[in-house]
């Protein structure tokens, strides 16, 4: 069984394309729950259709207040729904209609290899699209330099590499989203770092998804090749602090949630990281490199080093 759960607010102009395209699959859902953040647009009405259309795989329901984002609608979701399989779906993207088939091969030969009761997490890479469906360029993973290959709980803790609607995970993996983490920076790096930390991480390089950009999306899609962005994040060094800055409170929350369960290596790594904060620069730097915890790029571990 494989179930998609879908966060919803003001999503009325998008919505219904995504919906079209999770039921063009080659490979159906077993079911689509979606969670509505109290929309102040038609979005509940296009939902309710849906839902009326196809009531044996449709499931919608409207949360009693707005929970302040995407990924806090997300997690209320994941931390009460279980199937043997999880996937994660905006309401403004396209799947491309092989998406769930192909993921689901890739889950299965992560389990095959590790088995069902180990917590598994599959991601793929994105094409970005603009407001028409138009690419904008490359890839999501070839614009923002990610490195799918670093799977390791040091390296999931300063950068998420995992795209939270590309993503399908296991039941073994849903069994540990048990609570809605105070200091998490996303969904999607949350359960990223829970996989890192006692699971597989595995990947697909084709992208599957059409990664709409618009106004409203609340994360936006920025080319990290270009001369203007490398510019752009040298001259606004609080910006690099800020995000920086919110990796450490989300360590720590993983330490205290999971403290059963980390082995002591890494229990020791959690508090070293969340230690530097504290230190002189020069130790900051010995701390990052004794560490290993490097971002992705040259040019990103520049402005990381400069700015910690």
């Amino acid at each position: 069984m494989i179930t998609v759960l879908m966060a919803t607010f003001n999503g009325a102009q998008y919505v219904g394309e995504q919906l079209d395209s999770l039921l063009r699959q080659t490979r159906a859902p077993d079911r689509i729950l979606i969670r509505d953040d109290r929309s102040t647009d038609s979005t509940a009405e296009i939902l309710s259709r849906y839902q009326r259309a196809h009531p044996d795989l449709i499931e919608v329901s409207i949360n009693q207040v707005n929970s302040g984002n995407a990924g806090r609608n997300f997690m209320s979701m994941m931390t009460t729904e279980r199937d043997d399989y999880v996937m994660l779906c905006d309401q403004d993207d396209i799947w491309l209609p092989d998406k769930i088939e192909l993921t689901s091969a890739r889950m299965a030969q992560l389990e095959a290899q590790w088995g069902a009761s180990v917590p598994c997490l599959v991601h793929t890479d994105l094409t970005v699209v603009d407001e028409d469906l138009t690419p904008t360029g490359d890839s999501f993973r070839t614009s923002t330099f990610a490195n799918y290959d670093r799977t390791e709980l040091k390296d999931q803790i300063i950068q998420n590499t995992a795209t939270g609607c590309t993503i399908m995970y296991n039941r073994a993996l849903a069994q540990l989203i048990t609570e809605v983490p105070q200091h998490m920076v996303m969904h999607d790096w949350w359960i990223s770092l829970i996989a890192a930390a006692f699971g597989q991480i595995g990947h697909i390089d084709d992208c599957t998804v059409l990664y709409r950009q618009h106004q409203a999306n609340q994360i936006g899609v920025a080319d990290m090749r270009t001369l203007r962005y490398k510019l752009s994040r040298l001259i606004n060094p609080d910006r690099v602090r800020a995000d920086i800055a919110k990796t450490y409170p989300q360590a720590l929350e993983l330490k205290s949630l999971f403290s059963h369960r980390l082995s002591p290596d890494q229990i020791r790594l959690l508090d070293s990281y969340c230690a530097i904060p504290h230190l002189n620069k020069v130790h900051k730097i010995a701390m990052v490199a004794r560490l290993g915890v490097w971002k992705t790029g040259f040019s990103r571990n520049v402005a990381y080093l400069l700015f910690i």
